[in-house]
Parts: structure tokens; C-alpha cells; sequence
């Protein structure tokens, strides 16, 4: 995929050329929404009605993404039941692949990486199932797209600014300048943006890689040293449903928005 738009035109194009692959983040043990993830894995849980990896996959769905990985490893049975669900009752995406972490978690990192040989294209996009968010002005998916320049960039993250980051308990993640390039926060200091949990990502910071254990941080670090790590704010809501109380705290304002 080559070069689409500056890092922050204020005119993105929603019909430009979308990554042709997704992959959804979904073997994580859930350990902070215990006791929910006693009986269930963590994507599974439903807030307002609907599961986080439903949700998830209507949004790639909804951008015209035809295909979609999702990775299993806690509860994988379940995790595996759902996608062959989506697979046969027609609400997309198109193709949905499995990639199958039950003998080792590999956490973000380790996970992309295994499941690399499923995933097409030099760049595809990355959602954790327990991010939630509501579009701006226009998809979110198809806006994070625009943004993309494969000349510039090997990373490309939606971000939210702290103030808004409903659910978030931490300090921030990341600086951000004038031209979306990003720098990680420092310490124990306070940094504006926050990790969304989905973004664009190139392939090639994963290829020769091993498939071990690994956090997203190996690769952000190489697109950092190269200076090809940008960001984008979200215009839109964004909710992370880490806890029990966040769901009702995210129901209520699902709500109200």
C-alpha cells in the first residue's frame, strides 16, 4: 500500500485504499474483570447487549474490511465458537481467520507475529477487544486509513486525549507533535495521549521475529528509532472496558451519547 495523505490533513479521504487485513486482539486472560472471566473469556463479555468481540468485528465489518484474524488462547473453545458463528450467519466480515495461541500466550507482540502468515498486506490493522469507541465525523477506520503513508510511517495509532479517556486509570502513553510524530511518556510523568488499542501497523516490524511471548512495545520500538511511529487523535468517544464497574459506567454513557 503506498502513500495516501500527509500525517494530518484536515480533509481525510474516506474512500481511500483501507488495509486488507484486521487482526482483533482476543486471548488475553482478562484478569482485572474477574469474576466475569471465571466461566468466560474476556471478549465474550457483553456490554449493553452485545459482546466486546462483536463489536469489534461489526466495525471492521461496517468499514468494507473483508477480512478480519481474531487470536485465541483463554477459553479458546469459545472464542473459536464465536468467529465460526460470524463466519456462517452472514453479518461478516467476509473471512475470518483463528490463529491459535492454546499452547503459549503470546501477549500483543507474539501474537501478531504467529499470526503474520494469515495476515495480507505490508500494513493491517490491529483492535484490542476491550477498546470500545464511537465515530467522529466519519468510520473511524476509514479516517485512521486516510491518515496512512506507507513512505512515512510503519506505525500509525489512534490515540485519546487523557482528559477523555473514559475507563483509562493510568498515565498516559505518548507526546504527540504538530506532525502526529509520536515519543513514549517518561517515567512517572503524565503524557496527554492515550493508546486507544487500535492503530495501522506494518508487517515488516514483525517478520524475523520469533514467535515467543512479546508486548507491542518490541516493535513500536523499532518504528520509534526510525522515526516512522505517528498518531492520530480520536474525535469521536472511546471507552476501556477493563473492570466490572467499567461496564456499567460505559452502559450509562453509551447512553447518554
Amino acid at each position: 500500500m503506498g502513500s495516501l495523505r500527509p500525517p494530518l490533513s484536515l480533509s481525510p479521504r474516506i474512500d481511500c485504499d483501507l488495509p486488507a487485513s484486521a487482526m482483533v486482539m482476543a486471548a488475553g486472560l482478562g484478569k482485572r474483570m474477574r469474576p466475569l472471566t471465571a466461566t468466560r473469556p474476556k471478549p465474550l463479555i457483553e456490554v449493553a447487549g452485545r459482546s466486546l468481540l462483536d463489536r469489534a468485528l461489526d466495525r471492521v465489518s461496517a468499514a468494507g474490511i473483508g477480512h478480519v484474524v481474531v487470536n485465541a488462547h483463554y477459553f479458546a473453545d469459545q472464542i473459536e465458537a464465536a468467529v465460526k458463528a460470524r463466519a456462517t450467519n452472514g453479518t461478516g466480515p467476509a473471512r475470518i481467520s483463528l490463529s491459535d495461541e492454546r499452547a503459549l500466550l503470546l501477549e500483543t507482540g507474539g501474537g501478531i507475529t504467529k499470526a503474520l502468515p494469515l495476515l495480507q498486506g505490508p500494513a493491517f490493522y490491529t483492535i484490542n477487544a476491550d477498546n470500545m469507541w464511537i465515530d467522529g465525523p466519519v468510520d473511524t477506520l476509514r479516517l485512521l486509513a486516510s491518515r496512512w503513508d506507507a513512505d512515512q510511517m510503519d506505525a500509525l495509532l489512534l490515540l485519546v486525549p487523557l482528559a477523555r479517556a473514559h475507563g483509562y486509570e493510568g498515565r498516559g502513553d505518548f507526546h504527540m507533535d504538530g506532525l502526529g510524530r509520536l515519543a513514549p511518556r517518561a517515567g512517572m510523568k503524565l503524557a496527554p495521549f492515550v493508546y486507544s488499542g487500535l492503530q495501522i501497523i506494518s508487517r515488516r516490524l514483525f517478520e524475523g521475529e520469533p514467535i515467543e511471548p512479546f508486548t507491542m512495545w518490541r516493535a513500536w520500538h523499532k518504528a520509534l528509532a526510525g522515526g516512522r511511529m505517528y498518531g492520530l487523535s480520536h474525535p469521536g468517544l472511546w471507552f476501556h472496558v477493563g473492570t466490572p464497574a467499567s461496564i456499567g459506567e460505559t452502559e450509562t454513557l453509551l447512553q447518554l451519547a
